[in-house]
């Protein structure tokens, strides 16, 4: 890590680096002859506001990551074996778990969607489940009484505990477990609804934090971490100034649409002029996902497995995999 929590970059070779980077090029030579199994409505079904992700994006980038990601599961299923194999045991195989982390705006729910439907395609078609941590926020009621509404996103804004449980759970292979839904229309945690996992073999954990480490001063005094429970884990990276501008970007999108509805949680936005709207994104910006991404995201970039980094053009330029 560099001064104010940046990588530095990781070359191949480089005395030191606990990763090796390879150029988009050199990325997509790994593919092989891994098929894509995807079509441009595919794509566009999972692609988010404002992510350009398009068919060459997913060949080039995607298909030689779900090669590797079946390779890693394949070998994880082998060490398991050997270990159940070793201790007498005949216990079943629990699912793949993957976390993908990185900024708000960044990508990484279009990145997170995306590999859901490659896995699911991979040989034996396995049951690929996606949770995303925004059902452990806290709701809405709590985090104002807490003084932190302003403050969502933040690690202190999670019910960390609750998703340490759910993560701990599926990893262990309980049968079926239960997650809160949040609304992004609302802006809240939805009452009484809860999505269901059951046996994934493959389980994809995307949020903000979710390579954040174990804090001892947490409540029940576990040094654990959700990332603990990971496999793999991906962090989505780019420059902050170009995610700054995707996020106003994204912003003025939404403006037209889904803060244009009448019960929406941002209905207050859809009035603003193109100026004014410009300028209330660059400040929720500034203001608070700047701060987040800055102490509390880009520091657990040098946590994960594999990131992906990407240009201004939310294309990825660089893949920086960490070595074994």
């Amino acid at each position: 890590m560099g001064h104010n929590g940046r990588m530095d970059e990781a070359k191949p070779g480089e005395a030191g680096s606990p990763f090796v980077t390879f150029t988009r090029a050199e990325w997509f030579a790994l593919a092989g002859k891994t098929p894509l199994p995807l079509t441009e409505e595919d794509i566009e079904r999972v692609r988010g506001l404002g992510d350009p992700v398009d068919l060459s994006e997913v060949d080039h980038v995607y298909r030689p990551l779900s090669r590797l990601l079946d390779l890693y599961s394949g070998a994880i299923g082998g060490l398991h074996g050997a270990s159940s194999e070793f201790l007498g045991e005949r216990a079943s195989r629990t699912p793949f778990v993957i976390g993908v982390a990185g900024s708000v705006a960044v990508g990484k729910s279009t990145t997170a969607r995306v590999l859901r439907e490659l896995m699911a395609r991979w040989p034996g078609s396995p049951r690929v489940e996606l949770v995303t941590t925004d059902g452990f926020l806290f709701p809405n009621s709590v985090l104002q009484d807490r003084g932190i509404l302003l403050k969502k996103g933040f690690p202190e804004s999670y019910d960390r505990k609750a998703l340490r449980a759910f993560v701990a759970a599926v990893k262990s292979g309980l049968p079926t477990v239960t997650a809160p839904v949040y609304s992004h229309h609302t802006y809240d945690i939805v009452p009484n609804a809860t999505i269901t996992v059951s046996s994934p073999d493959v389980l994809i954990v995307e949020g903000l934090n979710v390579l954040q480490p174990a804090s001892l001063r947490d409540p029940d005094g576990v040094a654990f971490a959700v990332s603990d429970y990971f496999d793999v884990s991906i962090y989505v990276d780019a420059d902050a100034a170009d995610v700054r501008r995707w996020y106003v970007d994204r912003f003025l999108s939404l403006r037209k649409t889904a803060f244009a509805q009448p019960d929406s949680y941002f209905r207050m936005f859809a009035s603003l002029t193109d100026v004014e709207a410009k300028e209330r994104a660059e400040e929720i910006w500034d203001s608070i996902n700047a701060p987040n991404l800055e102490r509390n995201i880009t520091p657990t970039r040098s946590r994960a497995t594999i990131i992906l980094h990407k240009g201004p053009d939310h294309s990825v330029e660089r893949v920086h995999l960490r070595k074994l």
